[in-house]
């Protein structure tokens, strides 16, 4: 069966939601779901021009999914978001609290796990809707495991959101915590669902997924993935998803064997393998190992195969998104309701995460840190809060000292006349304003460490 994509939400060929121009034949690929308006690419030449898309493979998955369309359409689902209390013990009293929830509760714990910077956290932001995991273009910005709590109706949804992957070199070449390299793998252990991020905006790393990436996919058969592809509004030529799908998939989705071939090949797409274009594999390569296996560690030959992979063959699902675009990411957030099972909550529906108010704070000023300071200097930093009390108004007040190795680093704090310090107090303040809802007023000195 030979499936032409030149637009439209598609389903055994019944056309169901907006269109999707694209310039590609899926072989044996069982659904695919495309929202967005449709347009004509500059000079004539067809090729994806909007996300969200992906590859659903369940008749069941793609029903749930478009009633949650139709739900979110008609306003039958209203979601305000839950709140960080600023006062620690009120935080520790809500997570102690027993989970409110009704007799048919669902839940399902996702573990996002990919390489440093692929954009994690921004999506576990935007599914919460509030900014409680910190964000920035360099690497390693989240130190240690953290969760968020999503929860809706029935359902709630626990993200696990993780350190990125990354090896024991590189761990001390960035002066990090054993946490990075050991949280991921332990919250994984958790999960009933990973979720495998990849920058497809990055040339050089969407190729293919990190080894630390296909290690954890490989001790974890059991646990069912999703693959998706991040920051796509970045990549221009939109065409070019299909074949980063083949590769990171090695062209097989739950089991289902698909063929990409592009109808006019690109330039770029010269220069790479004849089998980034067409790629086949057999249907049962997805069947599970060994459940001996399951628990011990990866054989020397088993490592040897993984180096020599490109992607991986077990993909329940594939998204292709961009985690600042508010409806890719509640397209996503809709197949998480549909994936969660029958179980009891973990936490009461008004928990917006496990952090304490104090750690929300330090990673958030972290954050802008890493975002405004060069290169090493922000991974060199320590942060002790001084003070946290009410205000007279209502407001909470805050006074944060920064502990540098030298002066040359405390001095970039600073800034000119202060005015470094003074922007970075101010960022983070809103930032933690909308996460307590309430007003903050935070101060931020720097000291050089003795």
């Amino acid at each position: 069966m030979a499936l032409r994509v030149c637009g439209r939400l598609l389903r055994g060929g019944a056309v169901l939601s907006r269109r999707l121009v694209g310039s590609a034949r899926l072989e044996n690929a069982s659904h695919l779901l495309a929202t967005g308006s449709a347009a004509c690419s500059r000079g004539g030449r067809p090729g994806f021009i909007f996300t969200p898309a992906c590859f659903i493979t369940s008749e069941a998955f793609l029903s749930g999914l478009m009633k949650g369309k139709a739900a979110e359409t008609d306003g039958s689902i209203h979601h305000h978001p839950a709140s960080v209390p600023p006062d620690s013990s009120e935080q520790v009293s809500l997570l102690l609290r027993h989970p409110d929830q009704p007799p048919d509760s669902k839940v399902l714990r996702v573990a996002i796990i990919g390489a440093p910077n692929a954009g994690k956290s921004t999506l576990s932001n935007q599914l919460l809707g509030r900014k409680v995991f910190a964000v920035s273009k360099k690497v390693h910005t989240t130190r240690s495991r953290a969760l968020g709590v999503l929860t809706e109706t029935d359902t709630q949804i626990i993200l696990l959101d993780t350190p990125g992957l990354t090896t024991p070199s590189k761990a001390k070449r960035h002066q990090l915590e054993k946490s990075l390299l050991l949280d991921p793998w332990t919250t994984v252990k958790e999960a009933d669902l990973m979720v495998v991020m990849v920058d497809v905006s990055d040339r050089w790393m969407c190729s293919r997924l990190e080894f630390e990436v296909l290690k954890c996919l490989a001790q974890h058969p059991h646990i069912p993935a999703i693959l998706v592809l991040n920051k796509v509004d970045l990549v221009k030529a939109k065409d070019r998803l299909l074949d980063i799908t083949a590769q990171l998939t090695c062209g097989v989705v739950n089991g289902r064997r698909m063929r990409v071939r592009p109808v006019i090949k690109p330039p770029w797409a010269q220069k790479t393998p004849e089998r980034a274009s067409e790629i086949s594999a057999d249907e049962d390569a997805a069947a599970p190992e060994d459940d001996a296996e399951l628990n011990s560690v990866l054989s020397k030959e088993k490592l040897k195969e993984l180096r020599s992979q490109q992607g991986w063959p077990h993909f329940k699902d594939v998204f292709m998104l961009s985690s600042v675009d508010r409806e890719d990411v509640e397209t996503l957030k809709s197949y998480f309701l549909v994936a969660a099972k029958p179980g009891s909550w973990q936490y009461h529906s008004e928990v917006l995460t496990d952090q304490s108010p104090e750690e929300v704070c330090t990673n958030i000023i972290r954050e802008k840190l890493l975002e405004y300071l060069p290169q090493e200097v922000p991974y060199s930093m320590t942060q002790s809060i001084e003070l946290w009390q009410d205000g007279e108004n209502g407001e909470l007040d805050i006074s944060v000292k920064l502990y540098t190795k030298k002066e040359t680093h405390m001095r970039m704090v600073i800034g000119t006349a202060g005015q470094m310090v003074a922007r970075i107090a101010r960022e983070a303040a809103e930032d933690l304003s909308r996460v307590y809802l309430r007003e903050v007023r935070l101060k931020i000195s720097a000291k050089l460490k003795n």
